[in-house]
């Protein structure tokens, strides 16, 4: 199986915590050059010299902020436009948004989330496309959610905005399979990142209820019993990216140790 990235240049978003920094090492781990993105530099900078580098590889980062999507496509044109170097493998993720129903939510609370994911995904996908192609070689992996395929509870921004995504990559996908190019989401279920402690704490905080005794009750639905670890998560990410993944397109891939109740 070919799982070589020697030589490919990948650029992770929302890469200096959780399932981006996971993904970022392991796609280092496999030989590809990595650019890291988010808006916190002294942590860009501490996770960048993290990185293995056994093939001689090229790390770096760029700072910018998905709160600012024309911020965002700048910074991302002043590091790879003009030819200067090909991305061959972008992985689109940032942190979604607070919980809460979907009945009492702000207009601008999904306004600002689809800024943040989708089209932020969409500006850099703009900005990297032709390079891929010029390639012949590209993958656009969306870290997403499983509510992509079972909405769940208390998070009514997310689960509209993420179904979003989810199509978007979709209709993607059909225009861009035949440049060898493929696009796919990764579904995390319950995974332990920073968000799920603060969604859990909120939860708690509302209604009173323990954190442990929210965390026993969610286990309880996973198959697996258990949370999932980033690098779980970063290891289908990788897995996508690789030429091993190539006739692989346009699908979603839960990641949650079977909780996900649909096929």
């Amino acid at each position: 199986m070919d799982l070589n990235l020697s030589g490919k240049r990948a650029l992770v978003c929302g890469s200096t915590q959780g399932i981006g920094k996971a993904a970022a090492i392991e796609l280092a781990l496999l030989g590809a050059s990595v650019t890291l993105l988010a808006r916190n530099e002294e942590a860009l900078k501490k996770v960048c010299a993290e990185l293995p580098s056994t093939n001689g590889q090229a790390h770096d980062y760029i700072c910018a902020d998905f709160s600012n999507p024309t911020s965002l496509k700048s910074a991302v044109e002043h590091r790879f436009g003009n030819n200067r170097e090909t991305v061959h493998i972008l992985v689109n993720n940032t942190g979604g948004p607070q919980g809460g129903p979907i009945v009492t939510a702000g207009v601008d609370e999904f306004t600002a989330t689809f800024s943040a994911h989708l089209i932020c995904n969409h500006l850099l996908v703009q900005a990297l496309v032709e390079g891929m192609k010029n390639a012949g070689y590209g993958r656009i992996i969306n870290i997403i959610s499983t509510s992509v395929k079972q909405p769940l509870k208390g998070l009514g921004v997310s689960n509209t905005i993420r179904g979003a995504v989810a199509n978007w990559a979709k209709t993607m996908s059909l225009e861009l399979g035949a440049f060898g190019i493929t696009v796919n989401n990764v579904l995390p279920g319950a995974t332990n990142t920073q968000r799920l402690v603060n969604l859990n704490k909120a939860k708690s905080e509302k209604t009173g209820r323990s954190v442990d005794e929210l965390k026993k009750e969610m286990v309880a639905e996973i198959p697996a019993g258990r949370y999932a670890e980033p690098f779980e998560i970063a290891n289908a990410v990788a897995f996508l990216a690789s030429p091993a993944a190539a006739y692989i397109n346009g699908i979603n891939v839960p990641v949650d140790g079977g909780r996900t109740a649909s096929l």
